[in-house]
């Protein structure tokens, strides 16, 4: 498998970047993992949209979803999607393209809400086929396999593993400090985890870890190999890793936008 990080900023986009969106290919088969804002531009340097398999959504906070809509746009009007010639490029189709998009329960509600904020609401379920998944459901992408695991966060929030050939990819979503990732994590190849934090949350629940925390969950986990990921360009990523390398033992890697790891 390869994945290629289309954005790793946290809610706030880095100048230029995106926020959380990821292409995970193995063989042909190409599945986007998160599409936060700003990523489907980042999505389109490295494949066609049209190409796309499936999408699958970790949880239904802005920055993970919200590029939906113009990849939803793109899949009702663009010239190639539609059913009569437009010239001098395009055919027409019978058959235009409509990814599968893996979404948690309640999904569709929420898309209604944003959307219908200014336009059609049902725009993203009429341009993708949506489908809910649940806790114990494991789905199939290609020769892709899907699992998940809920993860403590402010909404419902779901840890994602896509594994094939017996390499496993563990994407750990937005998280507070918790058993819960370290468990479902357990001896996979590549840990993508957030590190969002310079320190704790003062106050409050807690929804996200430190670049510490994130490498203590990393070696808890016995994973292979540790990137972090959703982190701001304000925050040193130079101390990011040195924070996370003292407690993850071992080398750890920072996202950028266009980076690529081979699992």
């Amino acid at each position: 498998m390869r994945l290629t990080v289309l954005g790793k900023s946290p809610s706030w986009q880095d100048a230029g970047g995106a926020c959380s969106g990821y292409l995970i290919q193995a063989h042909d088969t190409n599945l986007v993992l998160d599409l936060g804002n700003g990523a489907f531009a980042k999505l389109r340097q490295f494949v066609d949209y049209i190409d796309v398999h499936a999408v699958v959504i970790s949880h239904l906070h802005s920055d993970h979803f919200l590029d939906l809509v113009p990849y939803a746009y793109a899949l009702t009007y663009a010239p190639r999607q539609q059913p009569v010639p437009v010239p001098p490029f395009w055919e027409g189709t019978d058959s235009p393209a409509k990814p599968v998009l893996h979404v948690p329960a309640g999904a569709r509600d929420t898309f209604r809400r944003v959307v219908g904020a200014w336009g059609n609401e049902d725009l993203i379920e009429n341009a993708f086929e949506l489908l809910e998944y649940g806790d114990d459901d494991v789905i199939e992408v290609g020769p892709m396999c899907v699992r998940f695991a809920q993860v403590p966060h402010f909404v419902e929030t779901h840890a994602v593993e896509i594994s094939t050939d017996g390499a496993r990819i563990t994407y750990g979503a937005d998280h507070s400090p918790s058993d819960a990732i370290v468990d479902f994590a357990r001896d996979t190849d590549l840990l993508l985890i957030e590190a969002t934090l310079p320190r704790p949350e003062r106050e409050g629940p807690r929804g996200h870890v430190t670049p510490g925390e994130a490498g203590e969950h990393g070696r808890r986990a016995g994973a292979k190999r540790l990137v972090l990921t959703h982190i701001s360009d304000e925050l040193d990523h130079e101390w990011a890793r040195r924070e996370a390398e003292a407690t993850f033992g071992a080398p750890v890697e920072v996202a950028a936008e266009g980076a690529t790891f081979d699992v």
